[in-house]
């Protein structure tokens, strides 16, 4: 694994993507929209859905109308654990691409895991897909370290897709992308508003002129092997998550926040996999 330029883009498995997305969890209709556009106005070029969000219509229109040449955008989406099965897969993933408005996404993940379907059929589904040029990649979403190891020994994976920021020990799953050349996409990356009022973070943001949340952003990108898709409602937020770029964390810094508490898990639904597996 490999970056480039000034960090923003990242070489993994030969693919260059983008270091800094945007996602649109919870955004619909024309929030979706009017985010999604404005996102890559200020400069994004990689946007982060799920057919779970209901919402690939607007981001599709969205990137449509935006006037971004599609060569230059990383795309990402994800399938829901009931269309799991081979047939289910590729019509869910035919439906998306209808619906996004593309020939292929970039990147198309499992959005949990599914024990009801062996692991094995969903990933073959998912390599038929790539191999047809339906999707560049395929990847998946919360699956804990040793449930990624047990699928990259089953098929090549380009990303897992997990809960990560300064409140969040993701060690075990680092080492294992690290070692397997895959990259860890910390979705949010702000601990759901835990971030901007923790104090610490506050204060270390201070010394550089930056906010809570622009230090826990340059936290997670500090690691060689994170990607991260943080979400915003409004056009300052989305300006200010892009804005991460141009500073460093001090070895102080960094000392600090790896002493803060490391148990926080916000997205924990009846469906979630043994954390520790």
């Amino acid at each position: 694994m490999e970056l480039e330029d000034d960090g923003r883009v990242v070489q993994v498995q030969g693919a260059r993507m983008p270091r800094l997305g945007f996602g649109t969890w919870l955004m619909q209709g024309d929030d979706a929209y009017d985010g999604v556009r404005d996102a890559l106005e200020i400069g994004y070029r990689h946007i982060d859905t799920a057919r779970a969000y209901e919402n690939e219509r607007e981001v599709g229109r969205a990137i449509a109308d935006s006037g971004v040449d599609r060569g230059r955008l990383w795309l990402t989406t994800k399938v829901w654990t009931e269309d799991f099965t081979a047939g289910r897969l590729r019509a869910a993933a035919e439906d998306s691409l209808r619906t996004l408005r593309v020939d292929q996404v970039d990147l198309l993940l499992l959005h949990w895991p599914n024990p009801d379907v062996p692991l094995e059929r969903t990933l073959q589904a998912l390599a038929d897909l790539r191999e047809r040029g339906r999707i560049g990649h395929a990847g998946v979403s919360n699956f804990p370290a040793r449930m990624l190891e047990r699928a990259l020994d089953i098929t090549p994976l380009l990303a897992d897709q997990v809960e990560y920021h300064p409140f969040l020990d993701q060690n075990a799953l680092l080492d294992v992308c690290a070692a397997r050349d895959v990259t860890l996409t910390a979705y949010s990356p702000l601990a759901h508003g835990e971030v901007p009022k923790h104090p610490a973070l506050a204060e270390i943001g201070e010394a550089h002129g930056k906010s809570a949340g622009q230090v826990a952003l340059r936290w997670l990108l500090d690691h060689h092997v994170v990607t991260t898709v943080p979400k915003a409602s409004s056009h300052d937020r989305r300006l200010e998550n892009f804005e991460v770029f141009d500073f460093e964390l001090t070895d102080g810094d960094r000392e600090r926040i790896a002493s803060l508490r490391k148990d926080l898990r916000t997205a924990d639904p009846p469906w979630a996999p043994d954390w520790d597996a």
